[in-house]
């Protein structure tokens, strides 16, 4: 369990069942009564759409203002070509003003989160967008509050505020209700009234909106929302039936997408459980492979010479100290392939106020080389290793290389605990960027016509370099990538596939020319990926290898 876990389920079970136990509900509430999903409605605008303004008040003299239906912050400062806004202790903005003064390209860091903007001068104002809801729990279609009962040693009754959020700080007293969304920083707080619950959403300075929740009975319909980002639609669209069906009769718990590519079309692209086209997801460690890509375009631009780099040549000069003879051999390709032999797992640095600390001062486990296991801080020290090489913040060079070259611009990076970003894990995506990035590794880097990273990149990334050896199966692994295979009709079928927590997939099929990606709910529940794998094999190849 990490930080972010042990940090939500410690409050909830905390919080709540002391606070609910028999003797607070003797009181004015009776909290089982709450129990339930409760729907979230946003106003007719989306307040969480919000417009940035950074208008030219002459002699170098700017202001920045964010504004939805009304003016949120205004923060004077001073107009440079490289900007670096603080507008509240939780909420600043980094941007570079292009040559000709004509944009400005940036990105708002909200917590532990960064978001991308993009702003187009027009006349003396420079004007873009904060997307907050490319949080799964901030979109105005699935914005839902569940209460459910939670089993401990003090039985109690547990609030999940926000589907997909994690909680800290929670405070109840009497009818009023307090907490924070860990990764953004946002406060929630409000009123538990008697066929309703009333919550404010901002920071300390800025009040985004009041949301009104409402007792449903089940997640309502997905509605399909039109969006231009590249792909275009087979003609020839696939029937997936059974598993539409096993979906809604509840077989299949907790799926949010099933998307179908197949010779670089759209063959299948269903939403459920009110998720939408625009709804993004964490990929949790699918996103290793997003960040295994970016290394891939370092050794393209030789900011990386070769994956047998050492290192601990590009770490930070004060964290030195902890290089001993055999933490010396520790190549690029080692944590590619999660065979460091360090032995600090991501529940371990998580919990301190200093992971790089934390992941690098202790012995290896194993040699370098000498076994692979698999773990999130090797990823997490490629992204340190590649921060250092860089002249400018690594977010910009993620931006300039692989997410504008796709036209993905709705997504949020997850960062480290010194606010770079985190290879390991908690990168936001729509599931159709997602099956963009997969067929742009079956199209061997290429995207709509336009290269992007190198074949030999994409090959030397597929091919099985170790197996680990601490999963069930012992799959082979690539540089961030897992090979598995399926059976259908008795025929082997072979993929690579990003895999991440709670059944999050991008499944890769050369034999088929095909991408499959699959998004859940199920963050952290048991059988997560068997049920994403059983989509894949039973489901979608059975039907594809049937025509």
């Amino acid at each position: 369990m990490n930080k972010l876990q042990t940090v939500f389920f410690s409050a909830v079970i905390t919080c709540f069942s002391i606070i609910f136990s028999s003797d607070a509900q003797s009181k004015s509430i009776q909290f089982e009564d709450y129990a339930g999903l409760w729907k979230g409605n946003v106003p007719d605008y989306n307040p969480f759409q919000v417009n940035i303004t950074i208008a030219d008040l002459g002699n170098s003299k700017a202001s920045f203002v964010l504004s939805n239906d009304k003016e949120l912050i205004r923060k004077e400062f001073t107009l440079k070509d490289t900007l670096h806004i603080e507008l509240d202790k939780k909420l600043y903005f980094e941007g570079v003003v292009n040559q000709d003064k004509s944009q400005i390209n940036g990105f708002i860091k909200l917590g532990n989160d960064f978001y991308p903007t993009q702003l187009q001068k027009k006349n003396k104002a420079y004007k873009g967008i904060l997307n907050l809801s490319a949080n799964h729990f901030l979109q105005p279609e699935s914005h839902y509050l569940e209460i459910r009962k939670v089993y401990n040693s003090v039985e109690g009754y547990g609030a999940y505020p926000l589907l997909g959020a994690w909680v800290d700080d929670l405070r109840i007293t009497n009818n009023n209700i307090y907490f924070e969304e860990f990764k953004t920083g946002l406060i929630f707080q409000g009123e538990l009234k008697e066929s309703q619950i009333i919550l404010s959403v901002g920071l300390d300075s800025i009040e985004f909106a009041k949301i009104n929740y409402i007792k449903v009975d089940k997640k309502g319909k997905t509605e399909t929302i039109e969006i231009e980002d590249g792909w275009t639609y087979a003609k020839d669209k696939l029937s997936l039936k059974d598993l539409e069906h096993d979906i809604d009769q509840n077989s299949l718990k907790g799926v949010e997408s099933v998307l179908v590519a197949q010779d670089g079309k759209i063959r299948y692209e269903n939403y459920f459980n009110g998720s939408n086209s625009t709804t993004t997801n964490d990929l949790r460690s699918a996103g290793k492979s997003i960040g295994s890509a970016i290394i891939g375009l370092a050794i393209d631009d030789e900011i990386i010479t070769s994956t047998q780099e050492k290192v601990y040549d590009y770490l930070p000069q004060s964290y030195q100290y902890t290089k001993d003879e055999e933490k010396s051999k520790i190549t690029i390709e080692h944590l590619l392939t999660m065979s460091s032999g360090i032995g600090v797992y991501e529940n371990d640095y998580q919990e301190t106020d200093d992971w790089l600390k934390t992941v690098l001062e202790p012995k290896l486990k194993y040699k370098a080389g000498e076994r692979t296991n698999y773990m999130s801080s090797d990823p997490f020290l490629l992204s340190v290793n590649l921060s250092e090489r860089l002249s400018y913040p690594l977010e910009f060079y993620m931006e300039k290389k692989l997410f504008g070259p796709l036209g993905i611009t709705n997504y949020i990076l997850n960062t480290d605990d010194k606010g770079n970003p985190y290879f390991a894990g908690g990168l936001c995506m729509t599931p159709r960027d997602m099956l963009k990035f997969g067929q742009l590794y079956l199209d061997k880097g290429v995207w709509n016509g336009k290269r992007i990273l190198s074949e030999k990149w994409i090959n030397t990334s597929f091919k099985k370099h170790t197996n680990l050896e601490n999963t069930s199966k012992k799959n082979a692994y690539g540089y961030f990538w897992w090979h598995d295979t399926y059976t259908v009709n008795g025929k082997s079928i072979s993929t690579m596939e990003a895999r991440g927590n709670g059944g999050q997939y991008i499944s890769i099929i050369p034999e088929l020319n095909t991408v499959i990606v699959v998004t859940t709910e199920n963050y952290n529940k048991r059988g997560a990926a068997q049920q994403t794998e059983k989509i894949i094999e039973a489901y979608v190849l059975s039907t594809l290898m049937e025509e």
